[in-house]
């Protein structure tokens, strides 16, 4: 091969140029911010491969240039190789000791191999003379996130917020952080510090009407979407979260407006079109509601919320069979939602189908749903198909949960009664009674053989 530069001024594009002299097994001069601008746009794109292909020709060409250097140190720390890239590092570090592009490779280093108080003791150090503050402060407040340090990952964001008031990443940092630490009342008062200085950033407002909103201060939360919405009349996130709000307040046909301009200022969403038909069915208009969830259906059909929407749709017109079919659907989708389990519980309940009810109700126990209201369900169900030993087993579970409760310890008198441990039967029987006597009635309904005499 032999270097050549006749063919420099038929290209536009160095990455074009580079390609053709890959092809020609010709080698052509490039600057080395050509061969930076190169190399980024290779690893950018994940072709590793031709990056460090180019990044070799590269230092052929530019052996002394610092910034081709730390590419080399980044492609050995995306093969993992850390020890090569700090070597590499530590030596440029002596070299140029200010720059804060080395540190925030070292840095980078230490977080993938989970050092990350060591990455911001190097940061800190980047601090004292860096340029860029607000990138090395966003580092700083991820490393703290990874720590789960969340009052010092908050102030790393503050931080950059204070450099720069437009860098709405760190303002959602900063939320999520206050959210957190669960110090709603201090991101109120930090928000509307930040709003005081910009009242024209929409995604403050949004951020603080979604925490009045958290709240139940819903009046103030449709205030702060309002403001959302004067500040960016495209805002959708602003319309759907006031449509949120106004279904709070009961205001549906408002609500219903909101919506229906997000459909109109961008592309239909399944979420918008399932809000609307809750919307309709709450105005007694079931119609409407089913014409919108079949239309949120469309846009989405792996949207499990329709499918939900759809099945209580149907119970309500105790059209239980397609209640069935619908709830099935969406648990094909989330088969660990709890809620889910328990709808398909009940509407088998409905249906007489008492095996697949009571598998319903072990499955929402299972997935945690530990009301009591369910353990009683699941436990009439078995005692009526006679299961005596499920149902003490499933007992001692819910007694762990509800200990000294009546509505536990006259099933306890049943079922061992029905298995013949009579003293047992007693001793629940009359904890159940001393608990509270109004419920015995209860055993006539569960367990019409029972008798203690």
């Amino acid at each position: 091969m032999q270097l050549g530069s006749s063919h420099n001024e038929d290209f536009d594009f160095p990455i074009e140029k580079f390609e053709m002299m890959l092809k020609t097994n010709e080698v052509l001069f490039f600057d080395a911010a050509e061969f930076e601008n190169i190399i980024g746009h290779y690893i950018d794109s994940g072709r590793l491969a031709l990056a460090k292909k180019a990044l070799k020709l590269a230092l052929d060409q530019h052996p002394k240039s610092v910034n081709l250097l730390l590419m080399k140190a980044e492609l050995l720390t995306f093969e993992d190789k850390f020890e090569k890239a700090m070597e590499l590092l530590e030596r440029l570090k002596a070299l140029e000791p200010n720059n804060e592009e080395i540190y925030i490779l070292i840095a980078n280093i230490y977080s993938k191999q989970d050092l990350h108080f060591d990455a911001i003791d190097v940061l800190k150090e980047a601090l004292d003379f860096a340029d860029d503050l607000i990138e090395i402060h966003s580092i700083m407040g991820m490393e703290y996130l990874f720590l789960e340090d969340f009052e010092n990952a908050k102030d790393s964001y503050i931080q950059c917020l204070e450099n720069d008031e437009n860098d709405y990443t760190a303002l959602y940092n900063i939320i999520y952080c206050f959210d957190f630490l669960d110090q709603n009342e201090a991101a109120i008062v930090f928000l509307k510090d930040f709003l005081d200085r910009q009242p024209y950033c929409e995604v403050a407002w949004h951020q603080l009407g979604k925490i009045y909103f958290e709240n139940k201060q819903y009046e103030q939360a449709l205030e702060a979407f309002d403001f959302a919405i004067i500040s960016d009349d495209y805002f959708i996130g602003a319309y759907l979260e006031k449509g949120k709000v106004l279904e709070r307040l009961s205001r549906y046909k408002e609500a219903i407006e909101c919506y229906t301009l997000t459909l109109q200022i961008d592309d239909p969403t399944a979420f918008a079109y399932l809000r609307i038909g809750k919307c309709f069915l709450k105005l007694n208009d079931p119609e409407k509601a089913l014409k919108h969830y079949k239309k949120a259906l469309h846009e989405d059909p792996l949207l499990d919320k329709v499918w939900l929407a759809l099945s209580d749709y149907h119970v309500k017109i105790k059209d239980y069979k397609k209640a069935l079919y619908y709830i099935n659907k969406a648990i094909n989708i989330d088969e660990e939602n709890v809620l889910y389990w328990k709808h398909f519980a009940i509407i088998n309940l409905e249906l007489d189908n008492i095996k697949d009810s009571a598998f319903g109700f072990k499955k929402s126990l299972e997935l945690g749903n530990y009301e009591l209201e369910t353990w009683i369900t699941r436990l009439d169900i078995l005692i009526d198909l006679k299961h005596f030993e499920d149902a003490l087993e499933t007992l001692k579970h819910a007694e762990d949960f509800f200990p000294h409760f009546a509505e536990l310890e006259y099933r306890y008198a049943g079922i061992y009664f029905e298995l013949g441990e009579l003293q047992d039967s007693v001793d629940h029987y009359e904890k159940a009674y001393f608990l509270d006597p109004n419920y015995s009635y209860i055993m006539k309904d569960l367990f019409p053989k029972f008798n203690l005499r």
